[in-house]
């Protein structure tokens, strides 16, 4: 195992290189720069050639690249071009709350999705089981933004029981993690329901019912064991996407997270917040899956790393 995360880590090198060169590129490609943003609609020339000297913004291109890359390696994510602040303190400041919406979407889509899955597989092609595709095909199908906007309407404006934005340990929470979790639910729902199909109809599955196991001993300590890795695979990848995917969730509620923040940075033309937050997203998503490799092992100890 040692040596296996070591080769994982060293594996992680170039990809974190590509990550930074990316997002560097990324922000000269975009139309539009800060110092345009700053200076305004004045058609002052030498205004907008001072911000953009201050700004640094003015030298070569591969002098940037270098003084983006250097920084970075050693955790300096620069600092915000509207706000002046450190970008690490308004990721830090931002990452909580994201983390938790993401955490409480998580739990819901696991708490739900996988005991539904394996009722549909248990019960195929049974009202339970058309029940499960429904809901599947619904939580697919409707649009984030167009759920949390109808939520909002119902439970904050005309019944008042939610509160309509904000952030909180409390009821804040309730109807940013329903909104975020519908497309993690559904796909946990039929990732599920298939390899419980797939598994309860092997042959073990067979010997087991003829030794005359109890059929909750056959479900859960065989076949449910047997299919939990690609479960786990589906459910490490849906909680990165949720990390990620929180943008417009947190738009429509007024959510102080990171994907809000991501959006104030499009918006200002603010290339080091836009780039660290790229910088950070994507090591997040990377850093989750390596957890998931380590963890096969715990999981399947027929699994061995060297």
């Amino acid at each position: 195992m040692p040596r296996y995360l070591l080769s994982r880590v060293v594996q992680l090198i170039p990809t974190i290189f590509g990550i930074y060169t990316l997002a560097f590129i990324l922000m000269r490609v975009l139309p539009g720069d800060p110092a345009t943003f700053l200076v305004g609609f004045r058609d002052d020339p030498q205004a907008l050639a001072d911000v953009r000297r201050a700004m640094d913004l003015d030298a070569p291109v591969l002098n940037q690249y270098v003084t983006f890359l250097r920084s970075t390696l050693q955790g300096d994510l620069g600092r915000s071009y509207l706000t002046k602040q450190p970008i690490t303190v308004m990721i830090g400041q931002a990452f909580g709350p994201t983390i938790v919406l993401a955490l409480s979407a998580m739990l819901l889509s696991v708490s739900i999705g996988i005991p539904l899955g394996i009722l549909s597989a248990l019960y195929k092609d049974s009202i339970w089981d058309n029940i499960s595709r429904l809901i599947s095909l619904i939580g697919v199908s409707i649009p984030v933004f167009w759920l949390g906007v109808q939520m909002q309407i119902v439970f904050s404006v005309q019944h008042r029981w939610l509160p309509i934005s904000g952030a909180g340990f409390d009821n804040h929470l309730i109807m940013p993690s329903i909104a975020l979790c519908g497309g993690t639910l559904a796909l946990l729902t039929r990732m599920t329901r298939s390899v419980m199909l797939d598994q309860l109809n092997q042959d073990y599955v067979r010997t087991a019912k003829g030794k005359g196991l109890r059929s909750r001993v056959i479900v859960w300590r065989h076949a449910f064991r047997n299919a939990f890795l690609p479960i786990l695979t589906v459910g490490g990848n849906s909680l990165a996407n949720l990390l990620s995917g929180a943008l417009l969730v947190e738009v429509v509620f007024s959510y102080p997270g990171m994907g809000r923040l991501l959006v104030q940075a499009v918006n200002t033309r603010d290339y080091t917040l836009l780039q660290g937050l790229i910088i950070v997203f994507a090591l997040l998503y990377a850093g989750i899956n390596l957890v998931i490799d380590l963890i096969y092992p715990l999981v399947d100890p027929r699994i061995q790393y060297h």
